[in-house]
C-alpha cells in the first residue's frame, strides 16, 4: 500500500508539471486533422504558377499523422475511429491530392472510407449531428470533384440521401449567424454551397478582430481565399506559428472555459484533493473575472454562454464563493431564448446545456427561487430529450448521455456518494475521449485524456479500495472483540456503516482515524438504538442510561454491559488520542454527548410504553437528538486538520449547521419509516402531523414534512459551503455535509438502510469489485480489398523548400452537381447545385 501511495505522489507531481505550470492553456487543445488539412490546402500567394503550399508544415502533419487504420481524426478511448473521422479523412486526402503527394496515404485513406463509412454511420443509429450533416456532404462533393474515386455501396444510398436532405433543411432554416445555433452557419464557410449566396461583404462583416471567422481555422482559410483579407492571413500565419504540429479546431479558445473544464474533470475523476492549491488558484481567478464586471459578457452564441456560466456557478459555489444565481439564470429573463429552446423540436442545441444547468441547480440555497425555476425548466427539457431519444447536441459530448440524464433526474446529487460517482466517470471516460463538439468534429483537451491522468485516477481509486478493505476488516475485528457482532437482536450493520462513512467522505488517506471513529460510533448507535427499541426492559434501559451518565458500568450485565464496555473503549480511545495529539482532555465532553443521546432514546421508550403522544414540536426537539448525527460527527471533527478549535464540542453542538443536520436526518428517516413505525406503535413526525390535522391525508402529511425538509436542506447546504456562516472549520462542515448525504442516500426514495440487499451492489462496487477499465482495444475495421498498390510518394519535413514543385497544380474549381435529394415529403426532388471554389 505504501508503494501505491508513492506511485500516486509521483503521478501527481508529473501532472502538476504538465497541467499547472506556466504554460499556454491553448496548448492543451488537441490538433484537428480537419482544420490542419484545410490550412495545408492554402496555396502560397508568392508561389506563382508553379504553386506550393503556404503552410508546408501543415501538409507534413497530414502525411505523418495518419492513423494505423488509414484514417485521420479523433478516436474513441480504445483507438477506434469515430464518425468525425469520415470528414477529417476526406479533408486530409483532399490536401494530399491537391499537392500530388502521399499516394500511399491516399490509398489507405480510400480503403478506410470504402470499408468503414457504412459501419460508422450505422453506429450512430441513423442520427446525424448538425455539424456532420453540414460538413460530410461538402467533403464528398469536393473529393469527387478533385478526382478521388469514392464509391459507396448501394446500402448507403438511403442513408446518404437523408444526410444530404438534412443539410438542405439546415441551410434553409438557419440564418448565417444565428445566436441559437452553435457553431453558427457562417463558421462552416468552407462547406457552404455556391448557391447559398454569401458575398464578400457578409464575410468581412463577421470577421473577428483577430482576423478569424468565428475562431475557426478552416472557415478563415475560405475567408482568406475569397477576400485576400490581410487580417485573415495574419491570423492563419500566427496560428501555424503557434501550433506547428497540427492546429486546433478553434483558436483562440476561452481560457477560463478550459480552466473550468480542467477543474470539473479533476473532480469527476476523484482527484481534486491532490490539486487543492491549483484548483483554488484557478477559481480565484475566475471569480475575480466574474465579479469585476457589472454585467456579464453576453456571447453571441447563447448555448455556449449558458453552458459556461452554469459550470462556473457550480464550481465556484461548491468551493465557497459567494456567487449570484443570476450569473447563469440570466436566460430566464430572455423570453426569446426560452421560446426557442422549448420550440426546438429535437432539442439538438440545448440538451447538454440543460444538463449542465440542472447540475448547477443542485446547489440551491434558501430563497433562491430563480434557481428553482431554472431547475424546473431544465428538467422539462431533459425529460423531452430522453423521450425523443436525443444522444447529444452541438455543444458538449458526454459518454452514455441518456444514462447520465436519467441518473441525474432520478437520483439527486445530495443522494449520491462521491466515491461511486468517481468510479462511474473513470470507467466511462476510458471508453470515450470526447469532451465537447467542435465545428467539424468532436474534440478534446489533450490534458483531459493523457495516459498519466487516467493512470492516476485508476491508481487513486484502487488505493482507496485497498484502504477501505483494510479498514473494514479492522472494524469487523473490533466489533467481534467487543461482542457487538453477535448481540442476538436488531440489525447487524457493520459493513453498511463503514460503507456509508467511507464512500461519502473523500478525506484520504490521512483521515483513516476519522472514518473509524464515525463508523464505530454508527455501529454503537444502531446496536444501542435497537436495544432500546426491541430488547431491553425499562429497568435495563434506565440502568444503562444512568451508567452512561455516571460513566460507570460495573453494575451492568448482559447486553447492557456489552454496549457500555464497547462505548467506554471508543470514548477512552478518542480522549487519549486527542490528549496526546492536541494536549487537551475532551473526555467529559464526549461522555456528555453520548449521555444526551442515551437519554433521548430512554425518553422515546417511556413515551411509547406509557402511550404519551407529544406534539410534533416536542417530538422533534427530542427526535433530532435521538437520530444521533451529532454524536457521530462532532467527536470525529476533533481529529480533522484543522479540527475544531480546542474541540469545543458543547459549543458546536449548539451551532446552526449541527442543528440543521440533526433535523434533516430525522425528517428524512421519518418520511421513509412512518409505515413501519405506525405498525409498531412508535412515534413519527409524519404521523404526529397527521394526528394534529384530522382532515389531512397521509400524502398531505408527507408533503408537509418534505416541504420543511427541503427548506432545511437548502439552509444546511449553504452553511456547509459558505465559510462565513459558521465558525466551524471547513473540513468539519464538509463532514456534516457528508453525513447528510449518507442519510439522503439511505432514505431518498425508500428505507435502503434497513434492507438487507439494496446497498449490497453499491458496497461491492465501492470496496471489492475492481474498476472495469480497458486502456486499449484492438482496432476493428471492416475488410477492404484494395487495388494493387502503386508506388508511394513520400515527403519529409524539409520537402517544402524553395525548389519544391507539386506534381499537380492546385485547382479547386468545382462545378459538380451532387445527387438529387428527396425533400422528405414525397414531392419533386430538390437539385442541390453546388459550387465550391478556391480561385
Amino acid at each position: 500500500m505504501e508503494s501505491s501511495h508513492s506511485i500516486i505522489e509521483a503521478l501527481v507531481r508529473k501532472i502538476k508539471d504538465e497541467m499547472f505550470s506556466s504554460v499556454d492553456l491553448n496548448s492543451f487543445v488537441s490538433p484537428s486533422a480537419y482544420d490542419t488539412a484545410w490550412l495545408a490546402m492554402v496555396p502560397d500567394p508568392a508561389g506563382g504558377n508553379d504553386g506550393r503550399p503556404m503552410f508546408g508544415e501543415c501538409l507534413n502533419w497530414v502525411v505523418n499523422n495518419q492513423r494505423e487504420g488509414g484514417f485521420w481524426g479523433e478516436s474513441d478511448g480504445y483507438g477506434n475511429p469515430t464518425i468525425d473521422c469520415l470528414p477529417a479523412t476526406l479533408a486530409c486526402m483532399l490536401a494530399l491530392k491537391t499537392w500530388g503527394v502521399g499516394s500511399g496515404n491516399l490509398e489507405r485513406g480510400l480503403a478506410f472510407i470504402h470499408a468503414n463509412t457504412e459501419k460508422l454511420l450505422a453506429e450512430n443509429h441513423g442520427r446525424c449531428p448538425r455539424w456532420f450533416a453540414i460538413v460530410f456532404p461538402a467533403m464528398i462533393e469536393l473529393a469527387q470533384k478533385t478526382g478521388l474515386e469514392i464509391v459507396f455501396s448501394d446500402e448507403l444510398e438511403e442513408v446518404l440521401t437523408n444526410i444530404f436532405y438534412h443539410r438542405q433543411r439546415i441551410l434553409e432554416r438557419e440564418e448565417l449567424v444565428d445566436k441559437y445555433y452553435y457553431p453558427p452557419l457562417l463558421s462552416y464557410l468552407e462547406t457552404l454551397p455556391f448557391w447559398y449566396g454569401i458575398d464578400e461583404e457578409d464575410i468581412v462583416k463577421h470577421l473577428s478582430e483577430d482576423g478569424s471567422m468565428f475562431q475557426s481555422p478552416s472557415a478563415t482559410v475560405c475567408a482568406f481565399i475569397t477576400t485576400r483579407n490581410r487580417k485573415c492571413m495574419n491570423y492563419l500565419q500566427a496560428l501555424v506559428q503557434r501550433f506547428p504540429h497540427g492546429v486546433p479546431s478553434m483558436y483562440p479558445m476561452d481560457e477560463q472555459f478550459i480552466q473550468l473544464s480542467m477543474v470539473d474533470h479533476l473532480q469527476k475523476l476523484g482527484l481534486a484533493d491532490h490539486f487543492h492549491k491549483e484548483i483554488e488558484n484557478i477559481l480565484e481567478h475566475v471569480y475575480s473575472h466574474y465579479m469585476s464586471q457589472e454585467q456579464l459578457p453576453q456571447q453571441s452564441l447563447v448555448p455556449v454562454q449558458i453552458y459556461r456560466d452554469a459550470l462556473a456557478f457550480r464550481l465556484l459555489r461548491m468551493h465557497g464563493y459567494h456567487v449570484s444565481p443570476w450569473i447563469f439564470c440570466w436566460f430566464l429573463n430572455r423570453e426569446d431564448i426560452l421560446t426557442h429552446m422549448e420550440e426546438d423540436s429535437q432539442h439538438k442545441y440545448f440538451s447538454s446545456v440543460m444538463y449542465n444547468v440542472y447540475r448547477a441547480t443542485d446547489l440551491t440555497f434558501s430563497g433562491e427561487y430563480e434557481i428553482q425555476e431554472a431547475r424546473s425548466f431544465a428538467r422539462k427539457l431533459l425529460e423531452k430529450t430522453l423521450s425523443l431519444g436525443i444522444r447529444g447536441d452541438n455543444v458538449a459530448m458526454f459518454p452514455n448521455f441518456h444514462a447520465l440524464i436519467e441518473n441525474e433526474l432520478d437520483l439527486p446529487w445530495m443522494a449520491r456518494l462521491d466515491h461511486l460517482d468517481h468510479r462511474m466517470w473513470i470507467e466511462q471516460l476510458c471508453e470515450i475521449n470526447t469532451q465537447w463538439t467542435g465545428k467539424a468534429s468532436f474534440y478534446r483537451l489533450s490534458c483531459f485524456h493523457n495516459e498519466v491522468l487516467m493512470q492516476l485516477a485508476v491508481k487513486n481509486y484502487e488505493f482507496r479500495q485497498a484502504i477501505y478493505n483494510s479498514e473494514l476488516e479492522k472494524l469487523k475485528r473490533w466489533c467481534e472483540d467487543w461482542g457487538l457482532s453477535d448481540m442476538g437482536f436488531g440489525r447487524e450493520k457493520t459493513t453498511y456503516c463503514y460503507f456509508a462513512v467511507a464512500v461519502a467522505c473523500s478525506f484520504l488517506p490521512h483521515d483513516s482515524e476519522v472514518r473509524m471513529i464515525v463508523a464505530k460510533s454508527g455501529i454503537l448507535i444502531i446496536v444501542a438504538d435497537d436495544f432500546f427499541d426491541t430488547k431491553g426492559s425499562l429497568n435495563e434501559l434506565e440502568s444503562l442510561t444512568e451508567a452512561v451518565r455516571r460513566w460507570n458500568g460495573k453494575d451492568l450485565s448482559s447486553h447492557s454491559k456489552t454496549i457500555f464496555d464497547a462505548l467506554d473503549n471508543l470514548v477512552s480511545g478518542m480522549a487519549a488520542k486527542h490528549l496526546h495529539q492536541q494536549g487537551n482532555d475532551i473526555t467529559g465532553d464526549l461522555q456528555d454527548i453520548w449521555y444526551e443521546t442515551f437519554a433521548s432514546w430512554l425518553l422515546e421508550t417511556k413515551w411509547s410504553k406509557s402511550g404519551y403522544i407529544p406534539s410534533k414540536h416536542e417530538y422533534l426537539d427530542n427526535a433530532r437528538i435521538s437520530v444521533a448525527t451529532q454524536t457521530m460527527v462532532l467527536p470525529a471533527s476533533c481529529f480533522l486538520n484543522p479540527g475544531s478549535p480546542e474541540c469545543k464540542l458543547k459549543h458546536f453542538q449548539n451551532g446552526t449547521i449541527t442543528k440543521l443536520l440533526m433535523v434533516v436526518a430525522r425528517l428524512l428517516n421519518d418520511t421513509q419509516s412512518y409505515q413501519k413505525e405506525q405498525e409498531e406503535g412508535k412515534l413519527n413526525f409524519v404521523l404526529l402531523h397527521l394526528k394534529e390535522n384530522p382532515r389531512a391525508t397521509i400524502e398531505d402529511s408527507i408533503s408537509f414534512t418534505r416541504a420543511i425538509l427541503d427548506e432545511k436542506r437548502k439552509e444546511l447546504l449553504e452553511h456547509a459551503l459558505m465559510d462565513d456562516l459558521d465558525d466551524l472549520p471547513k473540513p468539519c462542515k464538509q463532514l456534516h455535509l457528508s453525513c447528510f448525504k449518507v442519510f439522503q442516500m439511505c432514505y431518498n426514495s425508500s428505507n435502503r438502510f434497513d434492507s438487507n440487499t439494496e446497498l449490497l451492489h453499491d458496497i461491492n462496487r465501492a470496496i471489492y469489485i475492481p474498476l472495469k477499465v480497458q486502456t486499449s482495444k484492438p482496432l476493428k475495421l471492416l475488410p477492404y480489398h484494395a487495388r494493387p498498390k502503386k508506388e508511394n510518394s513520400k515527403i519529409n519535413s524539409t520537402c517544402f523548400d524553395q525548389t519544391y514543385k507539386p506534381r499537380v497544380k492546385p485547382s479547386f474549381i468545382m462545378h459538380w452537381i451532387p445527387p438529387k435529394i428527396r425533400d422528405g415529403c414525397g414531392k419533386s426532388p430538390i437539385s442541390l447545385n453546388l459550387k465550391l471554389c478556391f480561385v
